[in-house]
C-alpha cells in the first residue's frame, strides 16, 4: 500500500528543530528573527517573525518530494502573482544564492536533503473558523475563478506528476476504501468510485485542462479578521496538478456540503459564482456532481488510512474528516440524476 499511495504521503515530516530552522533562515534567506512551528500534513512549517516585524511562512518540504514538483509549486505561485497582482496569494521570498526558487537544507545527521520555501505570511482567519453563508460562498467561487484564470497559461515539466489527491487517479484508491471501518461507508465510497469510472472518467480528456490549486478547502482560504465574507488569502499550493479545470471547482464545492436540507445547496452557491466569472461548459456541468462526490470519497479514504499510519499527526490529517464523511454519506444517498438536475437548475440551465 505504501507503494500505491506514494512515498510523500507515507513519509514523516522533516525533523528540523526550531534552532536549525532559525539558523537556516538567516544563512540561506537573510531573514533574522524568531520562529515557531505551524501545523502541516507532510512538510514542516514555521512562522518566522523578522526583526523588522514582517512575517514569513517557512516550509521545509518533505525529503520524498520530487524537487521538480517542488519547483513546479513555487513557479506556479510566482506566475499567479504576476498574472493577477491583487490576487491574495503569498509572494515568494527567494534565497540569497543562485536563481532557484528554493534553498536546500541538509540535516546534520546526513539524512536526505530537504528543499525550503519562504513566503510572505498571510494574515486572516481560516474559513473553517468563520460563519459560512451565501455571500461567503459567492466570494469563494469568485476567488477560485480568479485564481484559475491567473494559472491558465502556466506550464511546467512536473505539472502532471502523480498525486492520489488528484481525482483523475481516484480509482487507485479502491483497495484503501476496503479499510473504512463501517461497511455502509465502504459501500458508499466504492459506489461513488464506480460512478466516476462509468460516467465521468471517459469525459475528462475532452474537458479544459490547466494547472489547478486542487485543495481549495476552508483550511486553505483566509477571511478578513472582522469580515467573514471577504477573502484575504489563499494558501497551501502543495497539491497542485494539471487536471480538468472543473476538478478545481468540484474540490472547492465538496467542502461546502450542507449538513441539513439539500446537500448541494452550499456547493451550488460556489458553482454559480464561479460560472458567472468563468462559464462552465455543458460537458463540465455533466460531470461536476460526480467529481464533487468523488472528492468526498477521496478525502475520507486517504485521510482515514494516513491517520492510522501516522497517529502522531492524526489531528492534522483528520481536520476535514468529519465534514468529508458526512458529505460522503449524504451524497452517496443522492441519485446521480437528481444531483445533476439540482446543479443545472441552480445555474438556470
Amino acid at each position: 500500500m505504501t507503494e500505491q499511495l506514494g512515498a510523500v504521503l507515507d513519509s514523516p515530516v522533516p525533523a528540523i528543530t526550531v534552532a536549525e530552522a532559525e539558523a537556516f533562515a538567516r544563512d540561506a534567506f537573510g531573514l533574522d528573527g524568531a520562529i515557531r512551528p505551524l501545523t502541516a500534513e507532510r512538510d514542516r512549517n514555521f512562522l518566522l517573525v523578522a526583526r523588522d516585524g514582517r512575517e514569513y511562512a517557512m516550509r521545509v518540504i518533505n525529503a520524498a518530494e520530487d524537487p521538480a514538483v517542488s519547483d513546479f509549486q513555487s513557479r506556479a505561485l510566482m506566475h499567479a502573482a504576476a498574472a493577477d497582482p491583487t490576487l491574495p496569494v503569498p509572494r515568494l521570498h527567494l534565497p540569497l544564492a543562485g536563481d532557484a526558487a528554493e534553498a536546500v537544507w541538509q540535516p546534520a545527521d546526513a539524512g536526505p536533503p530537504c528543499r525550503v520555501r519562504v513566503l510572505d505570511y498571510l494574515s486572516g482567519r481560516p474559513l473553517h473558523l468563520t460563519a459560512p453563508d451565501r455571500a461567503q460562498r459567492t466570494a469563494i467561487g469568485q476567488c477560485l475563478a480568479r485564481l484559475d484564470r491567473a494559472l491558465s497559461g502556466f506550464r511546467h515539466p512536473a505539472e502532471s506528476h502523480v498525486l492520489l489527491w488528484d481525482i483523475q487517479r481516484a480509482l487507485q484508491l479502491r483497495g484503501f476504501a476496503e479499510q473504512l471501518p463501517e461497511p455502509a461507508d465502504r459501500a458508499l465510497a466504492l459506489g461513488i468510485l464506480d460512478r466516476l469510472e462509468r460516467h465521468a472518467l471517459p469525459l475528462l480528456p475532452g474537458l479544459r485542462p490547466q494547472v489547478i490549486h486542487n485543495d481549495f478547502n476552508p483550511h486553505n482560504i483566509l477571511a478578513d479578521a472582522v469580515d467573514d465574507q471577504r477573502i484575504t488569502g489563499i494558501i497551501d499550493f502543495g497539491d497542485m496538478v494539471r487536471a480538468p479545470l472543473v476538478q478545481d471547482l468540484a474540490t472547492a464545492a465538496a467542502y461546502s456540503l450542507a449538513p441539513e436540507g439539500h446537500p448541494l445547496e452550499g456547493p451550488a452557491q460556489i458553482i454559480a459564482a464561479f460560472d458567472a466569472a468563468c462559464p462552465l461548459w455543458e460537458e463540465e456541468l455533466e460531470v461536476l456532481a460526480d467529481l464533487i462526490a468523488t472528492r468526498t470519497a477521496v478525502s475520507v479514504i486517504i485521510s482515514g488510512w494516513r491517520a492510522l499510519r501516522q497517529p502522531e499527526n492524526a489531528a492534522y490529517i483528520l481536520r476535514n474528516y468529519p465534514r468529508s464523511l458526512s458529505g460522503l454519506r449524504r451524497l452517496g444517498a443522492l441519485r446521480r440524476e437528481d444531483a445533476r438536475t439540482y446543479l443545472r437548475e441552480a445555474l438556470g440551465r
